[in-house]
């Protein structure tokens, strides 16, 4: 089954002073005769690249249970009930699947793999009692169902426990990694409350959030497997940069969906990024595009998070051409992440990681 679903034909992109930008937005700022034309490469096999990793995520849903074991009974409730909520577990997937194309096979690889998913899943509790949110993968939020506290403190408990594991794996390096990302995480989650209900946003301030909010831990559990492997500097640096295009490009395709979604595919409730003020690319290329007037709607909405013109903020977004924009943006981060991986020796597993990125520009939830 294709985890994220076909890809269509976008506009073209570009990088700019290491920004990802649609055409036209450089056609503005630049000029045409400053293009480059990129390649379009993108596969679109359809099978499943995570069915390579099947055994091992089982044996890190084995760690994540027997690590989550707490003598205190609410800990152990609210961490088993977002994590069993579902979800791609992309982060560890793309740690096995680097580990497997680097030809690390130790079992350290299932620990770190645990790691960085409860590092994610401390960020998604502290998230949502930041966003107020009430919907996350379909069902009720851990605030929603246990209050903000036992969210918060859950959310504190699985970082230092996080924080613990990574311990075992007895190299310095590692503990390096994880630190770092965890307090960019930890940066860009107040970056992001700065820019709530900021409507003069501009990309580069959007993408420093989600490459620090988003994509730091995507880059983080690449960079692992080449570190345990032991890889060269140059190795291990195309890790790390397959890792932050491919979590770039996911967030980017993430805040698409909050304007072209379907809620019950997503598992959330849509428009939730204008009901918090978050001011987001579709946003920001709907502003620049569009009349006046329909620059008013929008800027109002996310500076007050009126939720009562979201189908007309929808209509505009689609009618200046922002939803393809966007996703062309997304698509060149993908690419991005598809080169990263040519200094990797040919496998199955480098063939899956090309897939992974492949596969994500049409991504439903």
């Amino acid at each position: 089954m294709d985890i994220y679903g076909r890809i269509s034909a976008e506009p073209e992109i570009i990088a700019v002073k290491g920004l990802v930008l649609p055409i036209p937005i450089i056609q503005q700022r630049f000029g045409a005769s400053r293009l480059i034309s990129p390649s379009h490469a993108l596969s679109t096999t359809p099978a499943n690249p995570l069915a390579l990793i099947a055994a091992d995520m089982a044996e890190v849903d084995r760690v994540i249970a027997q690590r989550l074991d707490s003598g205190v009974p609410l800990v152990g409730t609210v961490s088993q009930y977002i994590i069993s909520a579902g979800g791609k577990r992309i982060r560890p997937a793309l740690l096995l699947l680097m580990a497997g194309a680097l030809g690390y096979t130790d079992a350290q690889r299932h620990n770190l793999a645990a790691v960085v998913e409860f590092i994610h899943t401390a960020t998604l509790l502290h998230d949502d009692v930041v966003d107020e949110s009430t919907l996350r993968r379909g069902r009720p939020t851990a605030n929603e169902s246990f209050g903000n506290p036992a969210s918060v403190l859950v959310g504190d408990f699985l970082y230092s426990r996080a924080f613990q594991m990574m311990v075992d794996s007895g190299e310095m390096r590692v503990m390096e990694v994880l630190a770092e990302a965890t307090n960019v995480i930890a940066e860009g989650e107040v970056l992001q409350l700065m820019n709530m209900h900021d409507a003069s946003l501009d990309e580069a301030g959007y993408l420093r959030v989600i490459r620090s909010k988003t994509a730091k831990l995507f880059e983080a559990s690449t960079r692992l497997a080449a570190i345990l492997a032991k890889s060269s500097p140059d190795v291990e640096t195309a890790c790390a940069d397959y890792g932050q295009a491919l979590g770039t490009a996911f967030q980017v395709i993430d805040d698409v969906l909050d304007y072209d979604g379907d809620a019950k595919e997503l598992g959330k409730n849509l428009g939730d990024d204008l009901r918090e003020g978050k001011n987001t690319l579709p946003l920001i290329i709907a502003m620049q595009r569009g009349t006046p007037a329909q620059r008013q709607i929008i800027q109002s909405a996310i500076e007050n998070g009126e939720m009562e013109a979201l189908a007309e903020i929808v209509d505009i977004v689609r009618s200046t051409g922002a939803l393809e924009a966007t996703r062309a943006a997304a698509s060149a981060e993908a690419e991005r992440a598809i080169a990263a991986l040519n200094i990797l020796p040919a496998s199955a597993y480098r063939e899956a990681m090309h897939d992974l990125a492949a596969q994500l520009l049409n991504r439903r939830n």
